[in-house]
């Protein structure tokens, strides 16, 4: 049996009662808390139905249902059973198994099949799938494949029901649940009892509060070793997700005593056994995740072995060079163009920075010409899709992901690419270099050949990466690689104001906003509730008429947070309704997923080539089978009902995961509600993300505070010192 919350206090309780019966129908339930809603056919009761709430790790139309627990009233939807503890029983009788199919539970099988299954097999149904699977090709529109699907859907569903079960009862929700059973299999509840932490690692969504509220519940003592050196894992890791590489010391040990409310004395301890044993690793007073020190070291290494190392291809004469790409391109370059293209052809690794109009597009298409007429093999690679396409675009030449150039393998979960099956090439040109994170930097320099020359082009005022690192900053200010910034406007639309008021963020000036039509605007608005309804009217109807955008393909909305009246989640939930309210949907926890819907992947998932940040549309809904086809670019890609906890509606998204693309028409929200995330990059990047226009709409108040705040959140890395000489790198 299953355990369910007790009732508001302010519901007035019955006496404790035990109900049974059979479920006529799911009204409702969570996904991530395993809340559910549904309708009981009572036994021996002359009544049609009641409603029963519990907490349960799954519940299916048609199964029979043990209830314990006391009716309430509820103040808006009346007398209702609370249960307690709950206890599903497969069903027995034919319409209970009809409705029990029918339910979703089994992929591969709807209403329709379910109706056919159950005809020719009665109360032998179950058995059938069970023990004799072969027969279910014996119905219309099953054949080998179908079957096959079918019974390993129920084999999955059962047991992923025991373990659900055990989950539950210590605080895991159905969604999470999925996940580990598909993680540990059969060994889940094992692996469970034996190390919960373990899960903190190996399973994506759960992290170290919910594990280590299992082990206390499973007998894992507060002062466990084991807990200890979990806390110091957990603490280092939420380092590494604001963009730190490492802790002090003496901060880390105070910082996990005070977590895990323990004497320090046990941390210290804890801190001992995982240095001693290579998990973390100590230089000086900063104690790093072994991966993260490693990375650091190594992608200094390879740097500065690439910078020493000689090209394969003789010397390039840059002034003829130079003078030649204008010639052929039918442009003359500003000095500061010149100069930047002089230094990435005399240099092995070389940085260009700047703002947007700057050149810096210009720059890396002159190399293009430079390196193809000396029939050099050139990649060109950026950190996401949008920005790939983008840089082919531009130039006419293929552009990758750095994922798909270092072509992950899903079977051996590792880059086909690597330190010993280097790439292949002898110019590498990456855009958008703000956006790599210490991590990625590491598996693409690893991969390079060192006779090869990289160039990294990227803004260094835009928001650093969202992954542990600051790799384009830390390798501009080592002063070990030469670098070019870029400060003059030279794109031909700099007369219109998105450039322009990107630059006069980026000086701590106030936007211009100019009379009659243009490409930026400023609508002042600083209540909340009219803040949204501006939106709601720029998105649905202004915006697609007075500039004829698709509001479901070509306009983005921002916002600087993911929660709150104003953050991307409330939004998307309000647009959605507006521009997609009805259509074969899908539910998933919060949120129900429709056919046409805009959908971000939020983790990378290499063995389906989506990566995080990547934008796609809901293609088509299978509510059979409850699975999601989305198309990325065109190429379509299948989500089953675990997978969609990977996606979220993106009708609006946060600045953060705007990085690297570029859209049509953008809104982006600021308001003082929006205070802790109001930086001068975050606005400056957020402006920067719209190509024909801008709407701004918001406080001026919020504004003032975001272009004044120029303090950059200094990450604790060292990539700069070891690019410099100052610490050892590999």
């Amino acid at each position: 049996m299953s355990r369910s919350p007790k009732p508001p206090d302010d519901v007035p309780e019955t006496p404790r009662e035990r109900l049974t019966g059979t479920v006529a129908s799911v009204l409702y339930r969570n996904e991530a808390t395993g809340y559910t809603v549904c309708t009981l056919q009572p036994s021996g009761r002359d009544v049609a139905s009641v409603t029963v709430v519990a907490n349960t790790a799954a519940l299916w139309a048609g199964e029979e249902l043990i209830a314990e627990g006391r009716w309430v009233r509820h103040p808006q939807h009346g007398r209702q059973f609370q249960a307690e503890l709950i206890q599903c029983i497969t069903p027995t009788s034919v319409e209970g198994l009809r409705r029990y199919l029918a339910s979703g539970l089994i992929r591969g099988v709807g209403p329709v099949m379910a109706e056919r299954i159950v005809a020719v097999f009665g109360a032998k149904t179950i058995e059938v799938i069970e023990q004799e699977s072969k027969r279910l090709e014996e119905i219309e529109g099953i054949g080998p494949h179908r079957r096959q699907m079918i019974r390993e859907s129920w084999v999955e569903q059962r047991a992923v029901r025991d373990i659900m079960i055990f989950l539950q009862a210590h605080g895991i929700g159905t969604a999470q649940a999925a996940r580990i059973y598909r993680q540990y299999g059969a060994d889940a509840i094992a692996v469970v009892k034996r190390n919960p932490y373990r899960l903190c690692a190996d399973v994506w969504g759960i992290g170290f509060q919910t594990a280590d509220r299992i082990a206390l519940r499973v007998g894992i003592p507060p002062e466990s070793p084991l807990r200890a050196c979990a806390g110091l894992a957990h603490l280092l890791l939420t380092l590494a997700e604001e963009g730190h590489c490492f802790a002090l010391e003496a901060e880390l040990v105070l910082q996990t005593q005070a977590v895990l409310e323990i004497p320090t004395e046990v941390v210290a301890e804890a801190l001992a056994d995982e240095l001693a044993h290579g998990r973390l690793v100590r230089e000086q007073d900063r104690v790093y995740l072994r991966g993260l020190f490693e990375a650091e070291r190594r992608v200094a290494g390879h740097l500065r072995q690439m910078l020493a190392t000689p090209s394969r291809f003789p010397p390039i004469p840059t002034e003829k060079a130079v003078a030649w790409a204008e010639r052929k391109m039918g442009i003359e370059l500003a000095p500061a163009q010149r100069d930047a293209l002089q230094a990435a052809l005399a240099s092995k690794v070389a940085i260009i920075t700047g703002g947007p109009g700057v050149g810096k597009t210009t720059i890396i298409r002159a190399l293009v010409e430079i390196f193809g007429a000396r029939k050099l093999v050139v990649h060109l690679a950026a950190p996401t899709g949008r920005a790939a396409k983008r840089m082919a675009e531009a130039t006419c030449r293929e552009a990758q992901t750095l994922h798909r150039l270092l072509k992950y393998q899903p079977a051996e979960r590792a880059f086909a690419f690597n330190a010993d099956h280097p790439l292949e090439g002898d110019a590498f040109i990456v855009d958008e270099s703000s956006m790599i994170d210490i991590r990625l930097m590491e598996q693409f320099v690893q991969a390079l050949p060192p006779h090869a020359c990289l160039v990294l082009v990227g803004d260094i005022d835009q928001l650093p990466s969202v992954g542990p690192g600051n790799v384009l900053r830390d390798a501009i200010h080592s002063g070990a690689i030469p670098c070019r910034r870029l400060t003059t406007i030279f794109r031909q639309d700099a007369s219109g104001l998105i450039v322009r008021n990107a630059h006069h963020v980026n000086h701590g000036e106030m936007f211009e906003t100019g009379e009659g039509p243009g490409d930026f605007y400023f609508i002042e608005t600083a209540e909340p509730a009219l803040i949204l309804e501006r939106v709601l009217d720029l998105v649905t109807r202004r915006m697609p008429q007075k500039f004829h955008f698709d509001p479901m393909r070509e306009i983005q909305v921002l916002s600087p947070m993911r929660r709150g009246p104003l953050g991307a989640e409330n939004l998307n939930a309000v647009l959605q309704q507006a521009l997609n309210p009805t259509g074969p949907s899908l539910p998933r926890g919060g949120a129900v997923f429709r056919r046409g819907d805009r959908v971000m992947q939020i983790r990378n998932n290499y063995d389906k080539e989506v990566f995080n940040g990547d934008i796609g549309c809901v293609q088509a809904v299978d509510e059979a089978d409850r699975a999601l086809v989305v198309a990325f670019d065109g190429r379509p890609v299948r989500y089953e009902v675990a997978d969609l906890d990977e996606l979220q509606l993106a009708y609006v998204c946060t600045i953060h995961k705007s990085q690297g693309s570029e859209y049509p028409a953008v809104v982006v929200l600021l308001h003082t509600q929006h205070f802790k995330l109001l930086q001068r990059n975050l606005l400056y990047t957020a402006i920067t993300r719209g190509r024909k226009l801008v709407c701004v709409v918001g406080s001026a108040k919020a504004v003032g505070i975001a272009i004044r705040n120029n303090e950059v959140r200094e990450r604790r890395t060292t990539l700069r010192e070891r690019l410099a000489g100052d610490l050892p790198a590999v």
